[in-house]
């Protein structure tokens, strides 16, 4: 049905075009053969090109000037009144442009014909009539006939792009009331001459208002399917087209066959649309889903995905509980505003919730894709943003899932009003030269947080009790700050943070009895609390700079950039009695308990929202050392600088601290961090760690007061990792970009879904595979340990996918990943493609794990991809 209303569309296009061009042109034009006019030829090198220009002012011909040319000659026939236009002729009149091998103006009988020509040695037929008026866009025929008085014409092989396809009509032929007629026409996505498919219509009517259809039905290959309609009638509208979407076939290893995607795209309106499908599979499980699109331009644009699916456990007992079907749902909502919408204010989300199974027992919202079956939290964010001149409001609602431990985090809402910049409260508007150091004083910028969240199981989120656990409290943050440069190449920074919190609960710690005996049992107590907290800090920095020249080598040169800094902090003990934050548990009568075996102590704002202040005074020396490496490397590619900047470390840092205060480990572990990238970015490499400085034992199963370097021994690693990814062959997505970008140039005369898949395309290069790349591969390497004294873990993972061209015309595509400790595959995934020019064949197999399946699927391709030579690498996209 959409076909359909795509092909009569089109036809009304090409009547209204072809009619008022050329009848404009039949008003206008007689010859009056003493007019002369300059005009170019189109190649006055090889041979001589004819030009003339007519005008007559008789009522039966032409009356505006028109302008002729071709490049082998122009004939007139004075006896009959008749111009020939011979090679590459060309008619200008007024906005209407007539190229053509070979014209013929009959001026007696009021006609234009236009035709190509067949070449002797080729064969082939050359030079089709094509014609455009005003900024329509050029149409192709074989050949055409047009009586510019009697305002009748006909035309033969119309070839021209309508909306997203092309309509192919043997003849068309239009009357003196602007009603249209074609034969034998075909519509398709395809762009070539002959297409490999389309909608096949025998003879059709157009008509002001509405289109008249004869039978028509599908044709591939030329070979008519028995898919069609005997007659039809429909109103000319400019709305979005309904109809109906083909599913794809295949097998879940444990939900058996499924017919997956069957749906029906519903175009609401130009800023709405809905597409509502769902799979169904043999084993009595099935899924649905609504996917809704809206945009206005200039304003804001969204996609909103609700998911609801009915999972039969493969291994249940019919009539009982484990054959119980499982209910999920999944919501996944994007929203994002125009900039210049409403400047200083902004609303964007990003939601993604659902049940903890959803994904699993969904199989990835139904797409069986790896990246998302292997999803293992969920995360949202709805935000407001609002200028208020000196403050900044941002306020939001967040939500963290974790899915395997079924914990949720939901901030309801969470926001924040902070200045957007200090005040220098010493500094003068009219001082001149170098200021003072007390001008560069600055206090704030003031910030004012405050959440509202709750901390629960996902399966107790909408139970009664659930409503008692939400936390609540306002933060205060007035930083003071004091930068200055003694000798110009130290940097000397001051900072006098002061926080404080409002809480609207506390706890209050008991011994009392509990389910294994007598312990500590904690009550949650409402009202307000206040709490805070100051400390004092300085640092110094500088940088020393390093470099060994080489003169025989192809290294130019080795610059080290090393950044030592050193600072002092100090901060109160808020453990303190006198503040009051921390308190002894009380037996059963209201007496705190003090028991030198044990530490009796608590605070009142254990676990409850932004906590407390910390105990134990600190005075402390930190400090840390930065690091950069590069390398200048002779190149003969850059004529102007000769060398070329490679980076060895663009990162290695020491940093830890001393505590003087502290009766015990003053020392504080030495954390280590550095990241580097090789072969120009397509390798790239981050580690860290941790370095305890006392010595283990074993015995204790803790570590001792005592320095490690005492007994002859390096500081034990105790936590180190390791993160690599890489891609090779990267040129593939330049090529991507690149042919975006060409194509980019021409979005003039592009249709608007052309435009939307180009600017796609250029977003999200990686998501599409291109056949002119034989190969490409990329992925990621991860390595963790860590080392607690008594036990120590490994985790050694690798994930890798890639693609690669078995013949021009078919791709392989791999995806998986390694647990290399375990030894153990991540669920692996299979793509074979085949090119097919205005479709995609896809095999899609997941060969073992939860969602074990295979999946065929033949598709039209849209026909920005057949010139680009780009496949869309899911074969379940959702961005219709």
């Amino acid at each position: 049905m959409k076909f359909i209303k795509y092909i009569f569309t089109s036809c009304l296009l090409v009547v209204l075009l072809f009619c008022f061009s050329l009848v404009t042109h039949a008003q206008k034009r007689t010859v009056k053969s003493n007019s002369a006019i300059n005009i170019a030829s189109k190649d006055t090198t090889k041979k001589p090109t004819d030009s003339l220009s007519l005008k007559s002012k008789s009522s039966n011909g032409l009356d505006a000037a028109a302008k002729y040319s071709a490049d082998d000659s122009i004939k007139y026939d004075k006896a009959h009144n008749i111009v020939y236009l011979y090679g590459n002729g060309r008619i200008i009149y007024d906005d209407f442009e007539l190229d053509a091998e070979y014209i013929k103006l009959d001026q007696t009988n009021n006609t234009v014909f236009a035709a190509g020509r067949v070449n002797s040695k080729t064969n082939k037929y050359k030079g089709k009539p094509i014609f455009k008026q005003g900024t329509d866009k050029p149409i192709t025929v074989d050949s055409l006939l047009f009586n510019y008085k009697s305002k009748k014409g006909k035309s033969f092989g119309v070839f021209t792009d309508v909306e997203q396809g092309y309509l192919h009509a043997a003849q068309f032929k239009k009357n003196q009331y602007d009603e249209g007629f074609f034969k034998n026409g075909i519509y398709s996505t395809c762009n070539l001459p002959h297409p490999h498919f389309g909608i096949r219509i025998t003879r059709g009517m157009v008509t002001e208002k509405q289109i008249i259809s004869g039978p028509a039905y599908l044709e591939i290959e030329d070979v008519p399917l028995p898919a069609g309609i005997p007659f039809g009638f429909f109103p000319k509208t400019s709305k979005r087209a309904s109809g109906v979407m083909l599913p794809s076939f295949g097998e879940d290893g444990s939900l058996g066959f499924v017919m997956r995607d069957l749906g029906y795209y519903i175009g609401l309106n130009d800023y709405w649309d809905m597409l509502v499908k769902g799979s169904l599979y043999s084993r009595g499980s099935y899924l649905v889903s609504d996917l809704l699109n809206y945009t206005k331009n200039y304003k804001y644009r969204g996609q909103m995905t609700f998911t609801y699916s009915s999972t039969k456990s493969p291994t249940g007992i019919e009539g009982t509980y484990t054959n119980k079907p499982r209910k999920d749902f999944r919501i996944q909502w994007t929203h994002s505003q125009d900039p210049a919408a409403n400047p200083g204010t902004n609303f964007s989300a990003s939601v993604n919730a659902g049940t903890s199974t959803a994904i699993l027992n969904q199989r990835g919202g139904g797409t069986y894709d790896r990246s998302q079956l292997t999803q293992s939290t969920l995360s949202s964010s709805i935000s407001y943003t609002k200028d208020l001149g000196l403050f900044r409001f941002e306020s939001s609602l967040r939500h963290d899932q974790d899915l395997y431990n079924h914990t949720l985090r939901l901030n309801l809402p969470q926001f924040s009003l902070s200045m957007n910049q200090a005040l220098y409260p010493f500094d003068s508007k009219k001082s001149v030269g170098d200021k003072k150091w007390y001008q560069k004083l600055s206090i704030g910028p003031y910030t004012l947080t405050g959440e509202n969240n709750i901390n629960t199981i996902d399966s107790l989120l909408f139970k009664k009790q659930s409503l008692k656990q939400f936390q609540n409290g306002l933060k205060h943050t007035i930083p003071i700050n004091l930068s200055l440069t003694p000798f110009k190449f130290l940097q000397v920074s001051t900072s006098v943070p002061y926080t404080e919190i409002w809480h609207f609960q506390t706890i209050r710690q008991r011994r009392g009895p509990v389910p294994n005996g007598v312990g500590p049992v904690v009550d949650t107590l409402s009202g307000f609390s206040r709490s805070y907290e100051y400390s004092l800090s300085s640092s110094l920095s500088t940088k020393f700079y390093g470099m060994k020249s080489f003169k025989k080598s192809k290294i130019m040169a080795i610059r080290h950039v090393a950044t030592p800094s050193i600072g002092m902090s100090f901060r109160p003990d808020f453990g303190d009695p006198k503040y009051g934050y921390y308190r002894y548990e009380t037996d059963n009568l209201g007496n705190p308990i003090i028991d030198p075996t044990r530490d009796t102590r608590y605070s009142i704002y254990q676990g409850i929202l932004y906590g407390g202040p910390s105990p134990g005074r600190q005075a402390s020396l930190t400090f840390g050392l930065d690091n950069n490496v590069e390398a200048k490397v002779r190149s003969s590619k850059d004529s102007v600088n000769n060398f070329v900047k490679v980076p060895i470390l663009q990162g290695l840092r020491f940093s830890s601290s001393y505590n003087f205060a502290a009766d015990s480990f003053k020392l504080a572990p030495i954390n280590f961090s550095g990241n580097t990238a090789f072969f120009k970015n397509k390798l790239n490499l981050s580690f860290g760690g941790t370095f305890d400085p006392y010595l283990y034992n074993r015995v204790l199963r803790r570590s001792v007061n005592q320095f490690s370097i005492s007994q002859g021994k390096i500081a034990r690693l105790t936590s180190f990792y390791l993160s690599t990814n890489f891609s090779f062959n990267s040129e593939s997505v330049k090529s991507k970009k690149d042919k975006a970008d060409k194509e980019g140039q021409d979005l003039n005369n592009a249709t608007p879904a052309q435009k939307e898949a180009l600017r796609q395309i250029s977003r999200n290069p990686s998501d599409f595979v291109d056949f002119n790349v034989p190969w490409n591969i990329s992925g990621s390497y991860s390595f963790s340990y860590s080392n607690q004294g008594a036990q120590s873990s490994v985790q050694n993972t690798v994930n890798f996918d890639g693609d690669f061209s078995v013949t021009p015309k078919w791709k392989v595509r791999f995806g998986s990943g390694l647990d290399l400790t375990k030894f153990k595959f991540q669920i692996p995934q299979f793509n074979i493609m085949r090119d097919l020019h205005c479709w995609d064949l896809s095999f899609q197999w997941t060969p073992i794990g939860p969602a074990k399946s295979y999946f065929v699927n033949l598709r039209v391709k849209a026909t920005i991809l057949q010139d680009l030579k780009l496949s869309k690498r899911s074969i379940n996209n959702y961005n219709y």
